[in-house]
C-alpha cells in the first residue's frame, strides 16, 4: 500500500473555502483516509507524476463559472415554473413532466452545487465573489441554490459529501448505527444514507429510539434491503424503489417537524450548530414549499418529489451512474475497484451533466465537471477505453447480484 501524502488533495479539504461550513474537532483533514480514498490518491500521484502539466490546468479552470452559474439558475427558474404548471396537470402528466426534464434538471441542480463545493464554479483566482468571501457566497449559493426542493441536496453536501471523500467504503465510518448516533457536526460518510438501500454496508444498524423504555432500531433503508433476494432482478428493483421513496416521502415530513422544533431527532447527539443549520434551512425550504401549495395546489410538490427520485430508480438512464458508482469490482489483476465510471457516450453525459464521470471526479475533486472527460484522453490507462456502456445492463447486474459498497469487505491492492 502506497502511503504517498497528496498536498492537492489535503488542501481541498484543509483550506476548501466551504471547510468553514460544517467543521469540528475532528475536521476531514485531520482524519486517515480509507483504503478506498488512498486508492485514489495513489492513482492521482501517479497521474500528477506522468501528466502533471497537462492536468494541473485542469484543476486550476475556472471557465466554467460563468454556464455553471447560468445553468444553475435556468434549472432552478424551470424547476419553479415547471411545479407552477403541474398544478394545472392530471397527475399521470406531472408524472412524465418530473420524468423529463424535470429529474434532468434536478439531478443539474445537485450537480452544479457539487462542484460549487468542491471549489470547482467560483474563480479560483479570487478570495471573494460578488462583494463577498467566497466561503460565505458558497454557503449562500448551495443554500439557495438548492431551492425549490422537496427535500432539497443542502444538507447532504453541507455535512456529508467531503467527508465521503475521505471515508468512503471504511468499515469504521459506514455503520447507520455510528453515522445516526455520532456527536460530530459533519456525517462520517454521508453517501451511507443512499447507499443502505442498495448495496452491502458492515457494522450495525441505526437509527434506534426509545418506545416504552426499550431501544426500538427502525431503518427504513436497511428494511427494503433486507427484503432483496440474489438473482431477482424485479423484486429487488420494486424493493428499493419502495424503500428510496418512502424514505424521500419521509424526509419531506421530517423538514417540517425540523421546521417547528428546531431540531433534527434523527441524529439527538449533534451539536446545536447542526440542530440550528438544519432548522435554518428547513424553515426556508418548507416556506418556499407552502409558497407553492398556496399557487398551485398539492401537485406542484409532486411534481418536485418525483423529479428529485426518479432520476435514481430503475429504469431512468440515470440511475445507472447511480447506483454502479462505488462498487467493488474486480480487475484482471484482482485489485478491488472501489469507484467507477458509466461511458454511454456524449449525450448521456451531457444529460447527466458529467455526473457519470465518477471515479475521474474522485481521483481529481477540484477538476470542474465540464472537463472530467478529458482525463481519460489525458491518462488513458488508468481509464477503461470506449464509450459503450450499457446502461440498463449495468442496473441489471448492480440490482441482481449487490456489492458491498467501495470495496469495504476487500483488501485493496495500492501500487504507487
Amino acid at each position: 500500500m502506497s502511503d504517498i501524502a497528496n498536498p492537492g488533495e489535503n488542501a481541498l479539504l484543509s483550506n476548501h473555502p466551504s471547510n468553514s461550513l460544517s467543521q469540528d474537532e475532528e475536521s476531514p483533514s485531520k482524519q486517515a483516509s480509507s483504503q478506498a480514498a488512498m486508492w485514489h490518491r495513489t492513482r492521482r500521484n501517479a497521474m500528477m507524476r506522468k501528466y502533471g502539466d497537462k492536468i494541473g490546468p485542469l484543476e486550476r479552470d475556472s471557465s466554467s463559472n460563468a454556464l455553471a452559474l447560468s445553468l444553475l439558475l435556468t434549472s432552478n427558474a424551470s424547476l419553479f415554473g415547471l411545479s407552477l404548471l403541474s398544478g394545472r396537470l392530471p397527475w399521470q402528466q406531472v408524472f412524465l413532466l418530473a420524468l423529463f426534464p424535470g429529474s434532468m434538471f434536478s439531478l443539474w441542480t445537485l450537480q452544479i452545487l457539487h462542484d460549487l463545493l468542491h471549489g470547482s464554479l467560483l474563480d479560483k483566482r479570487s478570495n471573494s465573489f460578488l462583494g463577498l468571501k467566497k466561503s460565505v457566497a458558497t454557503d449562500r449559493l448551495m443554500f439557495w441554490g438548492s431551492m425549490p426542493s422537496a427535500f432539497g441536496y443542502y444538507l447532504y453536501l453541507k455535512y456529508g459529501h467531503l467527508t465521503h471523500h475521505k471515508n468512503l467504503g471504511d468499515p469504521s465510518s459506514a455503520s447507520l448505527k455510528q453515522l445516526f448516533e455520532s456527536d460530530r457536526v459533519d456525517f462520517e460518510d454521508g453517501d451511507v444514507l443512499f447507499v443502505s438501500h442498495r448495496m452491502k454496508l458492515k457494522g450495525e444498524v441505526g437509527p434506534a429510539f426509545q418506545v416504552g423504555g426499550r431501544n426500538v432500531t427502525m431503518s427504513i433503508s436497511k428494511a427494503g434491503f433486507n427484503s432483496w433476494k440474489e438473482g431477482k432482478l424485479l423484486r429487488n428493483v420494486i424493493a428499493f424503489a419502495t424503500s428510496f421513496m418512502y424514505e424521500r416521502m419521509m424526509l419531506t415530513i421530517n423538514d417540517a417537524v425540523v421546521a417547528v422544533t428546531g431540531r433534527n431527532y434523527f441524529f439527538p447527539n449533534k451539536p446545536e450548530k447542526f440542530h440550528r443549520e438544519c432548522a435554518n434551512y428547513c424553515r426556508c425550504a418548507v416556506a418556499i414549499r407552502a409558497l407553492l401549495w398556496k399557487i398551485a395546489g398539492w401537485k406542484s410538490l409532486l411534481f418536485l418529489y418525483l423529479s428529485e427520485t426518479l432520476w435514481s430508480i430503475p429504469p431512468h438512464p440515470a440511475s445507472a451512474m447511480f447506483v454502479s458508482n462505488h462498487g467493488s469490482s474486480v480487475d484482471e489483476s484482482g485489485q478491488c475497484i472501489p469507484s467507477s465510471s458509466t461511458y454511454a457516450g456524449r449525450w448521456y453525459s451531457i444529460f447527466t451533466l458529467f455526473t457519470n464521470y465518477h471515479c475521474e471526479h474522485h481521483d481529481f475533486p477540484q477538476v470542474p465537471l465540464h472537463r472530467l472527460g478529458e482525463l481519460r484522453r489525458i491518462a488513458p490507462e488508468f481509464y477503461p477505453k470506449g464509450s459503450k456502456d450499457n446502461v440498463f445492463r449495468i442496473m441489471a447486474k448492480a440490482f441482481t447480484r449487490p456489492d458491498f459498497y467501495a470495496c469495504m469487505d476487500s483488501n485493496i491492492q495500492m501500487v504507487s
